[in-house]
């Protein structure tokens, strides 16, 4: 890993949060929609969101 200083390593936390929200909205969203267009784009953005968690998890680890 990479020395960042603490207002990268707290950023860094931040953003990570926010993904995490990101996802569970989307994914919840996506559970509750009847209409399958709207269920397919939710569960895509989520995956986004999920692939740029991951990402910003690799800077930790």
């Amino acid at each position: 890993m990479a020395n960042l200083t603490s207002k990268e390593l707290t950023a860094l936390e931040d953003q990570l949060g926010m993904e995490q929200l990101l996802i569970k909205k989307y994914r919840s969203v996506a559970a509750m929609s009847a209409d399958p267009q709207i269920r397919s784009k939710c569960e895509q953005i989520a995956s986004r969101h999920q692939e740029h968690f991951n990402k910003l998890m690799g800077h930790l680890n």
